[in-house]
């Protein structure tokens, strides 16, 4: 993976730069979502938060790009990622601002194994929503493939910081702070 990418990947996740104003109502509706869950102690309420955040990410106003990220959706559970890619191609050409499809995308090269391309997408997300924890989690487990240990953590705190619930990075963090412990003399 080329290393400039992957700095500018690691850049985007650790200084968040700052989201815009909120403008419409779905921005309004992510910024008190995103309070709630910085706050909140309450599991369900933490949960509900963050399924809501998800739902307005894969939303769109055009209930026609919606259908077609569903889509693809669908297809990269199945595990059928030629069509999946060719969906989400055709929909980024469309709409290069819907930041879930550079997200679904990301995760369809994470899991094809096409690292490089994952993380081109992950800044896209990030460019376009720098509190996406989803695409931040992403980029740290290919931190992790990659044996980039150190960014992994980084990018899971991160995450953490962003939506403190999420209980595979926190297990993640845990883990690569003991290892860092236990290495330290």
């Amino acid at each position: 993976m080329k290393s400039a990418l992957f700095d500018r990947a690691l850049r985007l996740v650790v200084s968040r730069p700052p989201v815009e104003a909120a403008r419409t109502v779905a921005e309004r509706r992510l910024a008190d979502l995103f309070c709630t869950l910085a706050s909140t102690q309450d599991l369900v309420v933490a949960g509900e938060a963050e399924d809501t955040i998800w739902a307005l990410w894969t939303s769109h106003d055009e209930p026609e790009l919606e259908q077609r990220l569903d889509r693809a959706i669908r297809h990269i559970a199945a595990r059928e990622f030629e069509p999946a890619e060719g969906l989400l191609d055709a929909l980024l050409a469309d709409r290069d601002d819907y930041v879930e499809a550079w997200n679904k995308r990301a995760t369809l090269y994470f899991l094809m194994e096409r690292d490089r391309e994952s993380v081109a997408d992950i800044v896209r997300t990030l460019e376009l929503e720098p509190r996406h924890f989803g695409a931040i989690c992403g980029f740290a487990q290919i931190c992790l493939r990659h044996g980039r240990r150190a960014e992994a953590l980084a990018a899971f705190e991160a995450a953490l910081a962003i939506n403190p619930h999420m209980p595979g990075p926190k297990s993640a963090v845990d883990a690569l702070n003991a290892e860092f412990r236990s290495t330290a003399h």
